[in-house]
């Protein structure tokens, strides 16, 4: 999409963004409340009030870039309260791009806790899926 992965730094600011800012707009947040240079090369990436909007900003050496990506459902954000200004990884980006929460995920294979006994003494043979004893008919206590 934007560049090679894993040599770029993200930073994503945390507090609601008025999507009318452009070039000019960007770079001023970018050097005022991130604190950062607008020329280093890194991307500097800020999300609407209603999270459904985002834009990224960058300088590529020939001069700025705007990225923007409007949601037709779905936000980016579920919460604002849990929005910080932080910097991320590439990886986080794409994934916050595709919607993607890494701090929720979820299991894919749940074990059956009946099958699972901590005080049988049968060793037991495990696959992903379930947990089998080996002798059924050795009585557990």
């Amino acid at each position: 999409m934007f560049f090679p992965e894993g040599q770029i730094r993200v930073h994503l600011y945390g507090q609601p963004v008025d999507m009318r800012k452009s070039f000019d707009g960007l770079y001023a947040l970018t050097r005022q409340e991130l604190g950062q240079d607008p020329l280093s090369g890194e991307l500097f990436v800020f999300i609407s009030r209603r999270a459904t909007q985002l834009k990224v900003l960058y300088f590529d050496r020939t001069g700025f870039c705007v990225w923007s990506k409007r949601l037709e459902r779905g936000r980016f954000l579920s919460d604002w309260r849990a929005a910080r200004t932080r910097e991320m990884d590439w990886t986080s980006l794409k994934l916050l791009l595709e919607g993607i929460v890494p701090a929720q995920q979820r299991k894919r294979f749940h074990h059956d806790q009946r099958s699972i006994s901590s005080s049988c003494t049968t060793p037991a043979i495990e696959s992903p899926h379930v947990v089998r004893h080996r002798d059924t008919r050795t009585e557990c206590r």
